[in-house]
């Protein structure tokens, strides 16, 4: 597969904290999954695999014993994570305890997606659980984005198919509220990986300028 490499004004930062593994649905182990990031543009990468209570304590540890040793070896800064999915929304505070306490650095809830059936009430019980990302929080409420800016947890913008559905609506509350955002593609497959005419795409159809890509890039430098 041609790798294609970050150019003009997307190159000089390129963080992407929301990707998957075969430790969930990815199809790489995490050495190749970070090895691609490197050799695309990447200068930084959160591998989050998808858990819940049964496999927290599997899959976290992991992931923190391969960003270690990743790192080290290609020069890029790899962030141990977790995506807490499809987990009770009543219970979604203590499993973002859990994760932390387990070492996880980042932590991603799998948001309501239109591209899915996510248990209602998943979205406001990610921000009262103060998770650092809601992952394609699809069409969040306008109470609920304010709530996120209140809380310090970013939205996602997400190049994935399906999940991406939402970002216009996202993007035009989190504008319109002063939340954060950041973009996150989900990484599920190689082709998946970041880059610039999927930042491109992305930042047109959220309609959002050119010039965001950086600020979300500053954000997601500042979670990390």
């Amino acid at each position: 597969m041609e790798v294609q490499v970050l150019s003009g004004a997307y190159k000089e930062t390129m963080i992407d904290l929301h990707t998957h593994s075969l430790f969930s649905d990815g199809v790489l182990i995490p050495s190749e999954l970070v090895y691609r990031a490197k050799t695309a543009g990447y200068t930084a990468i959160g591998l989050t695999d998808h858990g819940d209570f049964s496999s927290f304590d599997y899959v976290i540890p992991r992931l923190i014993k391969a960003a270690i040793s990743l790192s080290a070896a290609y020069d890029i800064l790899v962030v141990p994570g977790i995506e807490i999915t499809y987990v009770p929304p009543a219970q979604i505070s203590k499993a973002v305890k859990e994760c932390r306490k387990l070492g996880a650095k980042i932590v991603i809830v799998h948001g309501e997606t239109p591209a899915e059936t996510v248990p209602e009430g998943t979205n406001h019980a990610a921000i009262m659980a103060r998770t650092d990302i809601l992952a394609h929080p699809g069409f969040i409420s306008a109470a609920d984005v304010q709530f996120a800016k209140k809380q310090g947890v970013m939205l996602e913008i997400t190049t994935r198919k399906g999940h991406c559905r939402g970002n216009a609506h996202v993007a035009k509350l989190a504008r319109k509220y002063g939340a954060k955002l950041v973009l996150n593609t989900d990484t599920h497959t190689p082709d998946n990986l970041l880059k610039t005419e999927l930042i491109t795409e992305t930042l047109l159809t959220s309609r959002l300028p050119k010039t965001y890509y950086n600020k979300m890039q500053k954000n997601a430098k500042e979670l990390i």
